[in-house]
């Protein structure tokens, strides 16, 4: 349905932001904490958050897992991809790490078609690979720019994040979002801080302030990108993505002085057109459906 396709952007627009924020904060971490016990703070520092959510609402149910086997599989693809992704952005700048993760949805509208069966129109190909043209023609990832275990990273992140997108699409028919976020929440908790704790170190006090805001950006960023997938197919919401590139070229200008050039203002405006032409197209197609339910040859 249309209209449950725009609710998906909606929330992939929210989640996008949270995860931005959130990002900043495990690049912060990234600089004094291994990889592995960033990963393991940053799943259980939204667990709390999500369990008074549940609390409050009397939710309990909720939180039962219908496809462990799949709840399992999602927790081994979380742990790949956020370890991935903080090794990149410790190498890297934000927006160069997000340059690279860019292949992500691409590589979700791929997995979509043969393991969902979704249908991609040519005009939502179109404006996928004007999307990630303006990625490239920001930054334009190079060997000689970008630290290579940096470049690793962002890729296994991204390839991580493709499938357990496509899992997330298979599992809303079962579970429940609560379910979902919880169990992704624990097994990147568990998986993560078993494999950190031999080199575990402690944490500085003043690092607990951010460590509980990465906590609630994650929580919000894992709500809203679970209900994303929930309401829209995985091919149609994946391209608004590409709005993380924007709030990351903020967070470097602002946090790390890094400012974008012409090149990256031009990419930008690529990025955008093309998010906005698939906002344009899913109203207008969600207009043309009202009105042929509208049309009184559809009155019996």
């Amino acid at each position: 349905m249309p209209g449950e396709n725009i609710r998906g952007i909606a929330a992939m627009l929210v989640a996008v932001a949270a995860f931005a924020g959130m990002d900043a904060m495990l690049k912060l971490l990234a600089a004094s904490y291994p990889p592995m016990q960033v990963g393991a703070l940053r799943g259980a520092a939204s667990m709390p958050f999500l369990l008074i959510g549940v609390a409050l609402f009397g939710r309990w149910r909720d939180l039962r897992p219908v496809r462990i086997s799949l709840h399992l599989a999602r927790g081994v693809l979380g742990l790949v991809m956020v370890a991935g992704f903080i090794y990149a952005v410790k190498a890297l700048s934000l927006a160069n790490a997000y340059s690279i993760f860019f292949v992500a949805p691409l590589m979700v509208t791929a997995f979509a078609v043969p393991l969902l069966g979704e249908r991609v129109e040519w005009q939502r190909w179109l404006a996928i690979c004007a999307g990630l043209a303006g990625v490239l023609a920001m930054l334009r990832p190079s060997g000689q720019v970008m630290g290579l275990l940096g470049m690793a990273g962002a890729l296994v992140s991204a390839l991580a994040y493709a499938l357990s997108a496509i899992s997330v699409r298979v599992l809303t028919r079962t579970d429940t979002t609560v379910s979902m976020v919880f169990w992704f929440l624990l097994l990147l908790t568990l998986f993560s801080g078993l494999i950190a704790l031999p080199g575990w170190v402690p944490v500085d006090d003043a690092d607990w302030g951010w460590i509980l805001l990465l906590g609630l950006l994650g929580i919000i960023g894992q709500h809203f990108v679970t209900e994303a997938f929930r309401h829209a197919p995985a091919s149609v919401i994946a391209p608004f993505e590409y709005t993380a590139l924007l709030w990351g070229m903020g967070i470097d200008w602002v946090v790390w002085s890094v400012l974008p050039g012409l090149r990256a203002l031009l990419g930008a405006s690529l990025v955008i057109s093309a998010g906005l032409y698939l906002i344009w197209r899913e109203h207008r197609l969600h207009r043309d459906l009202a009105a042929a339910t509208e049309s009184p040859a559809n009155i019996h």
